[in-house]
């Protein structure tokens, strides 16, 4: 699905002239395809913003990054980009890449719901405002403390293959952080940036890039600083609902609790309490109760089976009943479907404290999330009003936002899909022991959920002193904690402090 509305986006070949050459003419050698390809030069807009209590000047660079065969030097891919430097930086300035997940979502959600200048105006809670849309300046931005590039992997964004065949290449996981990495071996070139203290922000799958690729670089001598992983995914299996693998049952659970909390849904005495309190109850439920239970959930006695309902629906807010038919393993589509089933509403995926209105109070899933409602369509339209007026990029291409560019079925480089970076990155962490990693997590994520990322990262066999490099922090929001306005503030609390260890010597 990769359109052709702007050729400008396209690389362009010669044509050679039709029909053999005379019998008196000495053949000429063809240029090879390499040489007859061009490049667009990137568009670079001057802008000033007040962040951090100072005033910013900045340039914004934004075009294409080309990806070439190793072999022959052909463009198969170009990457679009958007780098916002610092004029006359202080020495020493950090140097960031963002890139969001999917996989086939563009950067745009950290763009602009926390990192850049400019942001997506939501309301304080993170709902969604009445049309038309509006950016305003980011305070929390984080260009005060690091320069910052965003990257939109190839099928995402206005980037594309350069030819149709050759975009299953890109749509994998291996060749998708191929190709982040070589764009970043690229970026560091080009911009003579390779003396910068380096960073990698990932959010969802973008986590699991980032964590690829943090091996992936060390290996081509590019050393990072630190990694920020924004509601994490590393090792699939924890958070994939199917047959012969209740790993996702038991670390969902908590964040089961936290959104029956926030909906007020848990017994009196629990209700009264802090969330954290009550999430560590329901921790150790989960880890000492639940887990070693369903290993053997079929040969329960009577007493023990009565006992783990009660449990269950104590912490999660769900009857016994619906907890017993569904023999312990709830997924979070029946989840959100029966929590407030009988208020006729169904709670959100990506933000469970967002409320969907179904069709009807029947069925066993929503009919969609309502916290991905709330944020599509005011961070399309924004961005492709930004991107034009402010950024002075014109194209005719859709910019792919969430999913139409990927093209053919994501090549997950396993059998069973469940794809695991975490030991790339626990790989790189022992080869470079400075390198810090912050994970952030919202309390009501239903798809990475913050347990699960707490796992994967015990589970990364590291010695204790590379363990110490990690540092996590909570946030009561969802997957884009930021599009709450406490969260955003202290996200980027957290961020400063998190640059300031990372780069010590």
């Amino acid at each position: 699905m990769f359109a052709s509305l702007l050729l400008s986006s396209f690389l362009l070949f010669q044509t050679p002239a039709a029909g053999a050459p005379r019998p008196t003419e000495t053949p000429q050698p063809r240029p090879s395809a390499a040489a007859e390809q061009k490049e667009d030069a990137p568009v670079v807009t001057k802008h000033s913003a007040r962040v951090g209590g100072h005033q910013l000047n900045y340039s914004v660079t934004t075009g294409f990054m080309p990806i070439k065969n190793a072999t022959t030097g052909d463009t198969e891919a170009r990457i679009f980009f958007m780098a916002y430097t610092l004029d006359n930086p202080p020495a020493n300035r950090p140097l960031m890449f963002s890139f969001n997940g999917g996989p086939g979502s563009a950067s745009v959600w950290l763009h602009m719901g926390a990192l850049g200048p400019k942001r997506v105006k939501m309301l304080d809670d993170g709902l969604m405002p009445p049309a038309p849309y509006e950016t305003v300046e980011t305070e929390h931005s984080w260009l005060d403390q690091t320069d910052l590039v965003f990257i939109d992997p190839v099928g995402t964004g206005y980037s594309r293959a350069t030819r149709p065949e050759l975009a299953s290449k890109f749509f994998s996981v291996n060749g998708d952080i191929d190709s982040i990495g070589e764009f970043i071996r690229m970026y560091l070139g080009r911009n003579e940036r390779w003396q910068s203290p380096l960073y990698l922000v990932g959010e969802s799958y973008g986590t699991t890039r980032a964590a690829g690729l943090s091996n992936h670089l060390f290996e081509r001598g590019i050393a990072l600083n630190g990694i920020v992983l924004v509601s994490t995914v590393l090792n699939f299996q924890s958070i994939r609902f199917a047959d012969n693998n209740d790993l996702p049952l038991v670390l969902i659970f908590p964040s089961y609790t936290a959104t029956a909390w926030y909906h007020k849904q848990l017994p009196a005495d629990l209700q009264s309490k802090p969330l954290r309190d009550v999430l560590r109850e329901s921790e150790n439920f989960a880890t000492n109760e639940y887990a070693p239970a369903m290993l053997k959930i079929d040969r329960l006695s009577a007493a023990e089976k009565a006992a783990m309902l009660d449990k269950f629906s104590r912490y999660s807010g769900l009857s016994r009943d619906f907890v017993d038919e569904n023999n312990f393993r709830v997924d979070l589509g029946e989840f959100n479907k029966e929590l407030l089933r009988k208020q006729r509403r169904s709670t959100g995926r990506l933000d469970s404290r967002f409320l969907g209105f179904d069709k009807d109070s029947s069925g066993e899933g929503p009919d969609f999330d309502p916290s991905m409602t709330a944020i599509r369509t005011p961070y399309t339209a924004v961005f492709n009003d930004y991107v034009r007026r402010e950024l002075n990029f014109k194209s005719d291409l859709e910019y792919y936002i969430l999913g139409g560019g990927i093209s053919s079925p994501w090549n997950w480089n396993t059998n069973n899909q469940y794809a695991d970076t975490s030991q790339a990155l626990s790989s790189a962490m022992r080869k470079n022991p400075y390198m810090k990693v912050f994970v952030a997590s919202g309390y009501y994520d239903m798809a990475t959920p913050y347990y699960a990322a707490e796992y994967t990262v015990s589970a990364m066999n590291l010695d204790p002193q590379l363990r110490r490099n990690f540092s996590f922090a909570y946030y009561e929001a969802g997957h884009m904690m930021y599009i709450e306005k406490g969260s955003l503030k202290k996200l980027k609390e957290d961020i400063s402090v998190f640059m300031q260890t990372s780069t010590k010597r």
